[in-house]
């Protein structure tokens, strides 16, 4: 296929195009596996119990094997073997086997980049990173852990949809696209898409409210507090995994003097004491992403 290359106005052109897709509600979004989201409404289920979660999960044996698998890692259980997945949620309590499973949803094969696939993986790594990461910051500051992982983990979730999409505007215009045109297609659109996936997805309004208010979280709303945790999440997430050529790394001053440790009345040494952390968060991903 013959294709022009990208100048400032089409890739202006390219930028209006996603925005208008968006806004024509055309956006094609990638379907979270059904049992993903399942297990993620369940959770938010008064009525809902062990039994009932590991069911649901044993309807999907390649999922129920990657779960067995992360539950019974050092980073888990480290001094025991489970042999099942009810008495994995009995050990490790619902919410926990629930997020191990829909960390192992949200993967590059939802998303049609080619070309862009070691980058999409980069992205998601970068978003487990920070989900788990805004749980320990929620840890430290006592408040709700679960909330913290799922808005640390999707808070970015649009960028990997953003590149899909600019992607097959590209293609269908016809234009050779640049990695920088890419890039600031991301950085203009993700957030707007970011929120129709959620949206789609069904994920509980304490997620919505992160995505929708992170660029802004000092901003007055009924999840100030748990947006600040996943910015600060996000932060200490960056300064760990980020690639210095692909986004603006956090140093360890930079990152201890963020102001969303103020927002959560996290004084610096509290904070260096989060970072003790590291290996557990580290190991927590190592066995997540086998």
């Amino acid at each position: 296929m013959n294709t022009a290359p990208t100048d400032s106005g089409s890739c202006n052109a390219l930028e209006q195009e996603v925005l208008a897709k968006l806004n024509q509600g055309k956006l094609e979004i990638p379907m979270l596996p059904e049992v993903a989201g399942k297990v993620v409404r369940l959770t938010q289920d008064p009525d809902s119990d062990s039994a009932d979660l590991a069911r649901l999960i044993q309807s999907d044996q390649s999922l129920a094997a990657h779960v067995m698998r992360v539950a019974n890692s050092a980073a888990y259980s480290p001094n025991a073997s489970l042999v099942s997945l009810q008495q994995a949620i009995t050990r490790l309590g619902m919410r926990t086997i629930a997020e191990i499973a829909l960390a192992a949803s949200i993967n590059s094969t939802l998303f049609n980049t080619p070309g862009y696939d070691s980058y999409i993986q980069y992205i998601l790594k970068c978003s487990l990173a920070s989900g788990l990461w805004a749980k320990e910051t929620a840890r430290a500051c006592r408040k709700n852990v679960e909330a913290a992982f799922l808005g640390g983990l999707l808070n970015e979730i649009g960028r990997p949809l953003a590149v899909q999409l600019a992607l097959e505007l590209a293609a269908e215009l016809k234009l050779s696209i640049k990695s920088e045109d890419i890039q600031n297609i991301e950085v203009s659109c993700s957030r707007a898409i970011a929120l129709k996936v959620i949206d789609a997805w069904e994920m509980p309004e304490a997620v919505k409210n992160v995505i929708t208010y992170f660029d802004n979280y000092q901003e007055e709303h009924s999840g100030k507090l748990q947006t600040a945790i996943a910015v600060a999440g996000s932060v200490i997430a960056k300064h760990f995994y980020a690639d210095e050529n692909k986004e603006k790394v956090p140093n360890l001053e930079e990152l201890k003097a963020h102001p969303a440790f103020s927002e959560i009345n996290l004084y610096q040494d509290e904070v260096e004491q989060l970072l003790e952390r590291e290996e557990l968060v580290k190991s927590a991903m190592e066995a997540m992403q086998q």
